[in-house]
């Protein structure tokens, strides 16, 4: 099973989302059930294309909020580098 690890600068990314979203109190709790599977199934969000390539994403728990995350087969390692709103303008694309 891969370890799941949300970088620092994902955690701040998150933070934002719940205070300028006013976001419910349980959403720290709902996004690492979100991205528990991600555990076991490394390659389960699909990969961006453009200066996004090689990198992939989920939604959840909110199906506008992208968790992106790279996984490091060697290292069996799963790390999230940034969660977004997708309804904005420079969320993360496909072919950006």
């Amino acid at each position: 099973m891969a370890r799941v690890e949300v970088s620092r600068s994902a955690a701040t990314d998150l933070d934002r989302l719940i205070r300028t979203l006013s976001l419910p109190k349980n959403t720290k709790q709902r996004f690492k059930s979100g991205v528990r599977p991600l555990g076991r199934f490394p390659g389960l969000g699909p990969e961006l294309g453009g200066r996004w390539s090689g990198i992939r994403f989920v939604l959840g728990p909110w199906r506008w909020m992208l968790v992106v995350y790279v996984y490091f087969e060697d290292d069996d390692q799963v790390v999230i580098v940034t969660v977004q709103d997708a309804r904005s303008s420079r969320a993360a694309r496909s072919g950006n």
